[in-house]
């Protein structure tokens, strides 16, 4: 299949994301005008529509941006460092262990009190967890010649599907209110983000992507195959282990403020891949864009289809997420088949 050369695509990427964080201001169950986002954005329109436009819709457009982004980015080297276009962040275990480690706080919360279910505390539970979940996935996976790639994601079914089944007892074990609370974190949302952990998140993507960029190399050379990349000087379990590092991390951060956000890493550097091809050079920042688009667009839809209803933004993102899936299932056994 041909690819596109990438620079176009990557400079369309970079003026679609101003043009769709702008929209996003404007849009929500009620419409904002131009004049009224403008006053909300220099402090001169009234307390009600500054608190919507600057308070409210900002700094939620601009978390969906920079969650998506890291997800994305994050999916696009798993994809090469699994060599698997279908592989994403999850395998490794890190979203199932946050997700256990969230509702473990939000569950004990039913015995400690409101200070056990604060959102400090389930985002700390939420990032131990799947930091843990992760590190007891490489720790099976090394053996005398490194890490073993197929025993880690083997690894991390297991252990994702054991933190599943904790996530289930503390639902089992909660009552009404812990029961919805975990169900609703569990569907993902971007409500609540302050500006400065969005400063946080911010200064988070820039060194995940200076180091996965700095990465690229390595990481094309490991398409060709963990010998060839050896033969090639890349010393291929120090990439492991840094990319390793760097997933859990980031997508344990984003894990633990926005809840389990699925296939924003599995469907953008895929689509991406298929339009530019392989090199991470550019596919990984081609991810980060198209990934924080994706998420921004998709929050959009959350707060809008059933106002004044809002839906949970990883609803949104399965339902669009797996119908594509099953259609790039097709197209690979299509593709082998032939």
């Amino acid at each position: 299949m041909a690819h596109l050369n990438a620079r176009p695509l990557i400079v369309f990427l970079i003026v679609m994301v101003p043009l769709v964080l702008i929209a996003a201001l404007f849009i929500g169950p009620v419409i904002s005008s131009v004049e009224t986002v403008g006053n909300a954005l220099v402090g001169n329109a009234d307390n009600v529509e500054q608190l919507i436009v600057r308070d409210i819709r900002m700094p939620r457009a601009v978390f969906a941006l920079l969650c998506g982004a890291l997800l994305a980015s994050c999916g696009a080297v798993c994809q090469g460092l699994f060599r698997n276009p279908l592989a994403d962040p999850s395998l490794i275990g890190v979203t199932g262990g946050a997700s256990m480690g969230a509702s473990l706080v939000i569950a004990l919360g039913f015995i400690a009190g409101p200070i056990m279910t604060s959102l400090f505390a389930i985002s700390m539970g939420a990032f131990l967890g799947g930091s843990l979940a992760t590190f007891f996935v490489y720790r099976l996976s090394i053996n005398e010649r490194g890490a073993s790639v197929s025993v880690m994601l083997l690894a991390g079914i297991a252990v994702t599907a054991f933190a599943s089944a904790v996530t289930n007892l503390c639902e089992f074990f909660s009552d009404n209110e812990h029961l919805r609370r975990i169900s609703i974190w569990r569907m993902g949302s971007l409500e609540g983000a302050s500006w400065m952990e969005l400063l946080s998140l911010f200064v988070l993507l820039i060194v995940v992507l200076v180091i996965l960029i700095r990465a690229s190399q390595s990481l094309n050379a490991l398409l060709l195959g963990e010998s060839e990349a050896r033969h090639l000087g890349i010393d291929v379990d120090s990439l492991k282990r840094r990319i390793i590092l760097v997933v859990a991390m980031a997508v344990g951060i984003c894990v633990a403020m926005a809840g389990t956000i699925s296939f924003v890493g599995l469907i953008v550097p895929h689509l991406i891949r298929i339009l530019i091809g392989p090199d991470h050079r550019y596919l990984t920042f081609g991810s980060a864009l198209g990934g924080g688009l994706l998420l921004l667009i998709a929050d959009t839809l959350a707060r809008t289809s059933f106002a004044p209803e809002e839906v949970p933004v990883g609803v949104i993102t399965a339902l669009a997420g797996a119908p594509f899936f099953i259609f790039m299932l097709r197209q690979r056994r299509n593709s082998i088949g032939g």
